[in-house]
């Protein structure tokens, strides 16, 4: 693969004037790419009596413990190394912070990388450990994302956005590739929704095969869902929540994914907290998998009621990353 940039890599990413934010990408390129730093992971059937075959793809057992590292490698395997010889910037409420900070380690790319105060702890220590900088930025997502607009800005270095931009989007997506191979005749697709960059890149990836995708909430951390539901990318509060990789804005100035989630979600289901703490529980006891709050919302629902398959479903388990001492609170 060429070591150079398909797409504008300034900013944010993207091709300004593009037709369609599905329209040139190549999902098979990404996973090309991305081989050397980002794993395939497994799909594992659950036993459900009665239920159309159901599985979990296991994204928790990627590389940094998330899906986040495939559309980290993606963005910066696309940018020139002229563009990462002086570094890159990321704003991160934990998961794509690792992601960034990890991948720019093998590459040998200095990070920086803004947190809001509330960043998990275990999620905080990683970063550190991939010898990123880290800039606690404020009590909110959107500032630590307003931090790092303005660092990239003033110092002239690529921002490498969570999920709002095509070359992320497009490594998020390879994941729909390997479902396919891995869950022949899959009919559903069910996704955690945070900034939308996960359900956009599998929607994309799938659309040709006619395979549904539902789009599971947090109820604390909504922002997308919500979004959506006014007709506009909308601001909201940060409420604390178990599933804190799902928190945080989509952007007012949203550029593809607000309008990505419009197009390729076929139905949106939300979940409680509670829902969400069973969910770990029952994932830890019956299924031996460590799940942080946001990684297991598409078990939540399933296994709340909330969601039922209409045919052969694959659940993404997005996450592992949880704090030690909040999952033995949950456990005890």
């Amino acid at each position: 693969m060429g070591d150079g940039p398909d797409r504008g890599t300034g900013g944010v990413g993207g091709r300004p004037g593009s037709p369609g934010v599905g329209e040139g990408l190549d999902f098979a390129r990404a996973r090309s790419r991305i081989g050397g730093l980002a794993w395939k992971t497994p799909v594992v059937p659950l036993d459900l009596p009665g239920a159309p075959p159901v599985a979990m793809k296991l994204e928790s057992l990627q590389r940094t413990g998330s899906f986040k590292v495939r559309g980290a490698a993606n963005k910066l395997l696309a940018l020139t190394p002229g563009e990462r010889a002086g570094g890159v910037v990321a704003a991160s409420s934990g998961n794509h912070g690792r992601a960034v900070a990890e991948v720019a380690r093998r590459l040998g790319v200095p990070a920086t990388v803004c947190v809001p105060d509330w960043v998990d702890p275990s999620k905080l220590r990683d970063i550190r450990a991939a010898a990123a900088r880290v800039v606690s930025a404020g009590s909110s997502y959107d500032e630590a994302e307003e931090r790092a607009t303005d660092i990239a800005a003033k110092q002239g270095k690529p921002l490498v956005h969570p999920f709002d931009d095509l070359d992320v989007i497009e490594g998020q997506g390879t994941v729909g590739l390997e479902i396919v191979d891995q869950f022949p005749g899959v009919e559903e697709v069910v996704v955690p929704l945070s900034g939308g960059g996960l359900v956009a890149g599998i929607g994309y990836a799938l659309k040709d095969r006619g395979v549904r995708i539902v789009a599971v909430s947090a109820r604390r951390a909504a922002v997308m869902a919500r979004s959506i539901g006014y007709g506009r990318p909308t601001r909201f509060p940060d409420e604390r929540t178990v599933a804190s990789a799902l928190s945080g804005g989509i952007g007012l100035d949203n550029r593809f994914t607000f309008a990505a989630c419009n197009e390729v979600v076929s139905s949106h289901v939300t979940v409680s907290e509670r829902d969400i703490e069973s969910a770990i529980r029952r994932a830890f006891r019956e299924c031996r998998l460590v799940v942080e709050g946001g990684g297991a919302v598409g078990l939540a629902a399933l296994w709340s009621g909330r969601y039922r398959p209409r045919g052969g479903a694959v659940l993404m388990v997005t996450g592992s990353n949880i704090d030690r001492l909040l999952l033995g609170s949950l456990l005890s």
